[in-house]
């Protein structure tokens, strides 16, 4: 397998409890940091861009065993045996992956509005969305597209996304901060057949009502895996839950997560 030092965004207290946050598909670890400054402070989070995303390598392959291998390299380098893990979306399929593959390394895990076992048909309607290069003329252009998507995000989230993630293409273009290739790859990996995490581990799915992702068969597996080891939530929030509803979420995972 292809190593990649994944770029890690770090927050909080080195010295507190480790939590490694993962992003969804086109996203970034630097997302995350509303949510570990204002409800996770006294945590140790590390939030890396996942391969083909951000600033980390964009070379493939970006299949979710290479993922799920990446994000233990971090914690091996960080010299993390154990750490709660968070998975948004794509990252909650990766953390369940990473979760059944290295149950040992895995305290506590949180799923928020995981993206498994997604339906072959809309996944590949999605990756078609992506095969052809998204660009704009400038960040004011960029960031009318974002808002459009982000319809509950504050101001303050979407200048930091424009900040943190857009970059400068050809032709003096602008363009998002992720490998196109990989988010194809990635639809094509979210529409598996779902697995859910290992028994005994302790699992809190928190479901985002208005994005209707979750599927109801991943659920009820999930239930029959971990019987009262899982917890659900439900958030009345879209997909992008902890940026749309960025105190509720943060809350959820500071109580749920308290040493």
């Amino acid at each position: 397998m292809t190593d990649a030092a994944l770029h890690v965004h770090r927050f909080g207290d080195p010295s507190g409890a480790p939590l490694v946050a993962l992003h969804g598909v086109t996203g970034h670890g630097a997302r995350w940091r509303r949510t570990a400054e204002r409800h996770l402070a006294d945590r140790y989070t590390l939030a890396p861009d996942l391969r083909g995303h951000g600033r980390s390598p964009h070379e493939p392959p970006w299949g979710v065993e290479q993922h799920v291998e990446d994000v233990l390299a971090v914690m091996d380098t960080e010299g993390l045996d154990q750490a709660d893990l968070v998975g948004h979306s794509y990252g909650g399929m990766i953390a369940v992956h990473l979760a059944r593959l290295a149950p040992h390394r895995v305290r506590r895990l949180v799923l928020l509005d995981p993206a498994i076992g997604l339906d072959p048909v809309e996944a590949a309607k999605n990756a078609r969305g992506y095969m052809a290069e998204v660009s704009f003329a400038d960040a004011v252009e960029a960031r009318a597209s974002l808002v459009a998507r982000w319809s509950g995000a504050t101001d303050e989230a979407v200048n930091d996304e424009v900040g943190e993630h857009l970059q400068h293409g050809p032709g003096g273009r602008t363009r998002w901060r992720y490998e196109p290739a990989a988010i194809v790859t990635a639809y094509s990996e979210m529409a598996r057949p779902h697995v859910p995490p290992p028994a005994d581990l302790p699992t809190h799915l928190v479901i985002a009502t208005l994005a209707d992702l979750v599927r109801p068969e991943f659920v009820v597996d999930c239930r029959a895996a971990l019987g009262p080891g899982l917890t659900i939530t439900e958030i009345d929030s879209g997909h992008m839950l902890y940026i749309d509803r960025l105190e509720e979420t943060g809350a959820l995972l500071r109580t749920w997560l308290a040493p």
